[in-house]
């Protein structure tokens, strides 16, 4: 048995709060280890470089927020931590360098606005992601933001669903503009429609088994099955059942659905699926979606006549406390009190009348936020990276941000691009589904441990995924940012990434630097 197994064997991790408790009385130092662990079950995690601060990770449920909950969420940052929140690319935000004494004020504060932290962390189905624009989009079949809530009020807080042998993620969209990476998750399910019995029914296509860390992408697979709204949930559940049941638990690395899929089969997995339903799944409909990708950013007409929306670029997706208060109040003045997250780590204001979007639109705060950002920071992703996390290998957001601006600010690149960078394999920024995707790691040069990065190109999700083809390995820190800009501008010209890859690694050709072992400082 390996220690997480041990430890969730020993004691669930929702029944971590009366420790919580406790270790806000008595002071970080007092926490075991087995409870560092156990903490993330309330979305708490210890960070080892910055001992005595913790992060703290929020769920969106969807990425849909009110004005007050977000409002809630930036005052914490300002009073608790130091003023930052970052927006992930599972639609969620995180907050840090606060105290464990802190925890249960936080926690309260949240919860006062309808706001959960509880299994964002560890082996749980993780913030269930959809559709930014859900319910408001032009472009989806229908609203599927009901089904990501029922889902997650299905599992939340549940004990059948807390004790799962990896991590699960799930996307569920009926936008058909690709605006998701439904093919890197555990469970994506995808607009599609079908005719059973003379009608023509609109819902989703089922896919099962991708995942995007360790080992690369791994795009999920057509399990086959057609389901509507109504199903949907049921269906989602049964198959986190059969993970919970039959997914390995020996091995953290075989761990994650997709190798329960490969050990099965999809046929098997999908005859288990109906066997635990009860009754026969109805086969694939015609996938809705189109070849078009969309990050939903800029001004949008809605649904609903003389209303829009618009999406504003938040820089590798941190903004600070005042930003996002700010934004929270723009809401409250201009739309209906709703703020909308994105996997781009981006936010959107909704249901704004036209007669006011002029004034939103010369609101001060959007040229820190704006609705046209340049190309490449409109596409820049970051995982937090080297300091404030203990996973990464190499820094990321800092080097992310300049980067993206110098490109900018060099010859137009004329054309839209993806660039997101991960601190270490886990590949939290979907660094394999970009144009350009960068992975942070250390090697040893002349006895010194130093950071560099692996460099992909090619990459996409959507109807016609592939992973992106390493083309670079470990460059590092000093020469990363002229590799990414010279890429960025061979893509701006049409050209191949991959032979300008190869024309970059034969330029800097030198002896290569050494790999060390992950975590060493």
């Amino acid at each position: 048995m390996n220690q997480f197994e041990r430890i969730k064997q020993e004691r669930d991790g929702l029944d971590v709060w009366p420790e919580i408790e406790r270790y806000a009385r008595a002071g970080w130092e007092a926490i075991s280890d087995d409870d560092k662990t156990r903490l993330k079950w309330y979305g708490v995690f210890f960070r080892r470089h910055i001992p005595g601060f913790f992060m703290l990770r929020i769920r969106i449920p969807n990425g849909i927020a009110s004005s007050d909950q977000v409002r809630v969420i930036g005052k914490v940052a300002s009073e608790f931590g130091r003023g930052e929140v970052d927006i992930t690319t599972r639609q969620q935000v995180q907050i840090r360098w606060f105290r464990i004494e802190h925890v249960p004020e936080i926690l309260a504060r949240l919860s006062a606005v309808g706001v959960d932290t509880r299994q964002t962390g560890m082996d749980n189905i993780r913030n269930v992601a959809g559709c930014p624009l859900a319910g408001v989009t032009t472009h989806e079949l229908f609203d599927a933001s009901p089904v990501t809530r029922e889902f997650t009020s299905r599992f939340l807080g549940n004990r059948a669903f807390s004790n799962l042998p990896r991590k699960f993620n799930v996307a569920m969209t009926a936008c058909m503009d690709n605006c998701l990476h439904l093919e890197t998750q555990d469970i994506g399910m995808g607009p599609a429609l079908k005719r059973v019995n003379g009608r023509l029914l609109a819902g989703f296509n089922v896919m099962v088994g991708g995942k995007n860390g360790s080992g690369g992408l791994t795009p999920a697979r057509p399990l086959d099955v057609f389901v509507t709204r109504d199903e949907a949930c049921d269906v989602a559940v049964a198959i986190v059942e059969i993970f919970r049941d039959h997914g390995s638990r020996a091995s953290r690395s075989r761990a994650r659905l997709a190798f329960l899929v490969d050990d099965w089969g999809v046929e098997r997995f999908r005859d288990a699926l109906e066997q635990r339903l009860g009754r026969r799944l109805e086969g694939a409909g015609a996938d809705a979606r189109t070849g078009f990708h969309t990050d939903h950013l800029g001004v949008a007409p809605q649904r609903e006549s003389g209303r829009y929306s618009v999406g504003l670029a938040a820089p590798v997706g941190r903004v600070s406390a005042a930003q996002i208060a700010a934004v929270a109040d723009l809401a409250d003045a201009y739309g209906r009190g709703e703020i909308r997250f994105t996997v781009g780590q981006n936010l959107i204001l909704p249901h704004v009348p036209d007669a006011l979007l002029p004034r939103l639109l010369n609101e001060s705060l959007l040229e820190q936020l704006r609705p046209d950002p340049t190309p490449a920071m409109r596409g820049t992703v970051s995982c937090t990276g080297l300091g404030t996390c203990d996973l990464a290998l190499a820094e990321t957001k800092e080097m992310a941000l300049r980067v993206a601006r110098s490109i900018d600010g060099g010859q137009r690149l004329g054309r839209p691009i993806t660039v997101h960078w991960s601190g270490c394999p886990a590949a939290c920024a979907n660094h394999h589904v970009a144009d350009i995707g960068v992975q942070g790691d250390k090697a040893r040069v002349n006895g010194e441990v130093i950071e560099v990065y692996d460099v992909f190109v090619g990459g996409s999700s959507g109807p016609e995924t592939r992973a992106g083809t390493r083309v670079l390995a470990q460059v590092p820190a000093n020469q990363i940012g002229a590799v990414i800009e010279r890429l960025a501008h061979a893509h701006g010209r049409g050209e191949s990434l991959v032979e300008e890859g190869l024309r970059i690694a034969a330029d800097v050709a030198a002896p290569a630097p050494a790999p060390v072992e992950s975590g060493v400082a």
